[in-house]
């Protein structure tokens, strides 16, 4: 039985143990102040000097003195193995966005797991920031006051299809496919608008574009966001 175990009506921050810095810590929370870490996340709150509101995960990747800098009630400790700790802390975070620091970078596997993610939380709203990019799932209607030159990548993870303005290569008329049709390395001709019939293709802008896009996806009304795919995990959780 899945549980919220933070709700905010108010972006939220969420830390993971892949590359990240102190100052990406403080770009996020400057959008999304309150902090939530997954399992080794919580190491990078450390460096960070940052309190959290909650660590969840299976406590697998974060050192006994590190775990004990947070409150026991502020620890949910979920045991199953099927998923990712960015899936197990995302599934319990109720907020108009989450913007995630330390999902990108340092290895790759980890990477790919939290853009599935992406794709398999459709509901939950969420932007990945790494070194020099952002990364998102399309939202079913988006629209970004990019600059002429400016690098954006869409790249499918699932059979999709849409509609663009704006894009030096148009997608329009396309049937996305992870292994027949991507857009990887398209660019903007000014600011952009795209069409998505089903939540399967993530977005990559330059990084600059974070604060631009966590506002946009917060504000985003309820019939303006995917719904809900089925549960797919039941959650075994210790005190």
């Amino acid at each position: 039985m899945k549980r919220t175990i933070v709700y905010s009506s108010d972006p939220v921050t969420l830390l993971g143990g892949g590359a990240a810095l102190t100052k990406d810590v403080a770009e996020a929370l400057a959008l999304a102040p309150t902090c939530v870490a997954a399992d080794g996340g919580a190491e990078l709150a450390r460096v960070a000097g940052v309190p959290l509101e909650a660590l969840i995960g299976d406590f697998d990747s974060v050192a006994a003195d590190t775990l004990a800098l947070t409150p026991p009630e502020r620890r949910h400790h979920i045991t199953e193995q099927d998923s990712t700790d960015f899936d197990k802390a995302l599934r319990h975070i109720e907020a108009p966005v989450v913007v995630c620091v330390g999902f990108l970078g340092k290895r790759l596997d980890h990477q790919l797991g939290a853009l599935n993610v992406l794709v398999g939380r459709p509901d939950r709203a969420c932007v990945l920031l790494g070194e020099s990019e952002i990364a998102f799932l399309c939202p079913p209607q988006l629209q970004v006051d990019t600059a002429r030159d400016d690098i954006v990548s869409l790249f499918p993870l699932g059979d999709c299809a849409g509609t663009s303005t704006g894009l030096r290569w148009s997608i329009d008329g396309l049937k996305f496919h992870p292994l027949h049709q991507t857009s990887t390395l398209n660019a903007a001709e000014g600011p952009i608008a795209l069409t998505m019939d089903r939540p399967a293709m993530i977005v990559m802008l330059p990084r600059a574009y974070l604060g631009e896009i966590t506002q946009a996806l917060a504000r985003a009304p309820q019939d303006a966001r995917w719904p809900a795919r089925a549960e797919r995990y039941r959650d075994q959780t210790q005190s």
